[in-house]
């Protein structure tokens, strides 16, 4: 068996394919929320600020500045990743599921 055919059932024993797609569409999916967050519910968040810089948003605390701006971005990007993410696992996971007889 040369290396080209055994690199073909490398590739598809481990779906290696699909797992890149996987990995450029999450890629995407990222750089889309970023954007909304960014660009959209951060901003509605700095009309409520005083200053209205969402991003430069601190805590003194003692002598430390806690900027928690970025934090709240950074955490409402993973909340919405991680529920885009279980959406599409339930959708998945219904649709590989046989269909129930009626009735039952």
């Amino acid at each position: 068996m040369g290396f080209v055919q055994e690199f073909g059932d490398f590739l598809a024993e481990y779906k290696v394919v699909g797992l890149a797609v996987a990995f450029i569409i999450g890629t995407a999916l990222t750089s889309l929320t970023q954007s909304l967050v960014n660009n959209i519910v951060m901003p509605v968040v700095g009309v409520f600020l005083p200053n209205g810089d969402w991003q430069t948003a601190t805590v003194v605390i003692a002598s430390a500045n806690i900027v928690w701006g970025a934090f709240v971005s950074s955490l409402i990007n993973f909340l919405i990743i991680a529920l885009v993410v279980f959406a599409i696992l339930k959708l998945v996971d219904r649709k590989g599921q046989p269909k129930k007889a009626a009735g039952k």
